[in-house]
């Protein structure tokens, strides 16, 4: 047991000291939370300021178009000909043309521009004019006014609420644990490849430089295979954990930096919500309502066991896969010759991330069921179904089910590992791996 701590010891000093460890470190979270902090900083920075003179002939939208933080609309009696003549000599940056034939034509509405308008903006446009021609529509087809229409279409949204054999009721957002199911699959996904590599890797470097001749003189070939797993999952979970650290800290830094900018930029939004026409202003609200509803979401997640089945499952995943990269790597010379071997061992994560759309459609279906406690696709398929709700007793059948597989194949792959390491020169093949399995040395 010693002898393993040291190998453990050994692997896991090596790899925090290279420098590819320490640069992975320290990028990874600059990279995470910069997905999250650059978008925010961008949206607070590019502001479209527009000043639009609007023409219109049909006299339909006078005062509909309202000002907003970043849009002005002047109205004008000007004809289009003599405002574009005179375009650049105003500070307009747009000029909205609505023709007289415009509501039998809606296409001859046109936007002349200096400056191309955002997409918010156009739609904002776009929007009020179509409101605004369905309004005027609805009142002279059927006499009655939009709001009128509005309201005889009620609004629909069934709550999902689990319950339980005790009947506890527990509410729960799709959308929300589609997310956070997706998210700690693709994160086990990659860290089984990127940990798994590297033990293969690392295997057929010191097979190549015959270093392994000198270990297993002093531990046994079982005992170096897996104090090198070990080693490595260590490290694996040590720079997660120090990515979870560093990007919340960078995240925590960066919104104080920018809440002065926010704190400014919704003063400027209620400064100007007199001038905010009434859609503007219940798009607002219904914003206001989405972060409510996404707290409350937010508050329903059972977040500790959330992480502690995905460290489960990022390390059991990792060593059973862990194991046989190992034995990939025993069994060959040089990178190039593992492709043989690692397209079976690759096909069954490859699948599960593939079944994992399906899974998130129908979480509690045979297929997720199944893919869920079969042990070579229970780490991605498990962390998929645990934010929509499972039983206690699926997780723990699983869970135990994946700790007796990686027991089972690590045997394995000592098996393989134990001839393999020692083998020059020739080229494996699945026929010599079999007999490997039933050698006895």
């Amino acid at each position: 047991m010693n002898k393993i701590k040291l190998i453990i010891q050994r692997e896991y000093l090596t790899r925090i000291r290279k420098r590819s460890f320490i640069v992975m470190t320290i990028l990874g979270p600059l990279l995470m939370a910069g997905l999250m902090i650059v978008p925010v900083w961008l949206s607070l920075k590019d502001v479209d300021l527009q000043i639009i003179q609007v023409i219109d002939e049909t006299y339909a939208f006078h005062k509909e178009f309202k000002d907003s933080p970043t849009v002005i609309y002047n109205y004008s009696d000007e004809g289009i000909v003599q405002a574009k003549a005179d375009f650049f000599k105003y500070n307009y940056t747009s000029i909205l043309y609505i023709p007289r034939n415009a509501y039998s034509s809606p296409s001859a509405i046109r936007l002349f521009h200096k400056k191309q308008p955002s997409q918010r903006t156009l739609n904002k446009i776009n929007n009020t004019i179509s409101e605004v021609m369905e309004r005027d529509r609805i009142k002279l087809k059927f006499d009655i006014n939009r709001d009128e229409l509005k309201a005889l279409k009620p609004e629909i949204n069934v709550l999902s609420i689990s319950l339980d054999e005790n009947g506890e009721e527990e509410e729960s957002s799709s959308v929300l644990n589609m997310i956070l199911g997706f998210a700690g699959a693709i994160l086990i996904y990659f860290f089984i490849f990127l940990y798994g590599v590297q033990v293969m890797r690392g295997v057929i470097e010191e097979k190549t430089n015959r270093i392994v001749e000198i270990i297993i003189s002093s531990v046994k070939p079982f005992q170096l295979m897996f104090g090198k797993i070990a080693g490595i999952a260590l490290v694996g979970l040590t720079q997660f954990l120090l990515w979870v650290v560093l990007t919340s800290l960078i995240i925590v830094g960066a919104q104080r930096v920018m809440s002065d900018s926010m704190k400014h930029k919704m003063t400027e939004q209620q400064r100007m919500e007199e001038f905010m026409p009434e859609a503007e202003i219940q798009n607002e609200a219904q914003d206001n309502n989405i972060m409510q509803d996404l707290n409350e979401n937010l508050s329903m997640i059972n977040f500790p066991l959330l992480l502690l089945s995905f460290i489960f499952y990022f390390m059991g995943g990792y060593l059973l896969y862990g194991a046989l990269f190992a034995a990939i790597g025993s069994a060959v010379d040089s990178e190039a010759d593992t492709q043989q071997f690692m397209f079976p061992i690759t096909i069954p994560l490859i699948l599960s991330f593939v079944m994992a759309q399906s899974v998130i459609s129908n979480p509690d279906g045979t297929l997720a069921f199944w893919f869920s406690i079969i042990p070579l696709t229970s780490p991605i398929i498990m962390m998929v179904r645990i934010p929509f709700g499972i039983q206690i007793s699926e997780l723990l059948l699983s869970m135990g089910l994946l700790v007796a597989s990686f027991i089972f194949v690590t045997w394995l792959a000592g098996r393989i590992y134990r001839t393999g390491i020692l083998m020059y020169g020739k080229k494996s093949s699945y026929r010599e791996l079999w007999k490997w399995l039933f050698y006895n040395n």
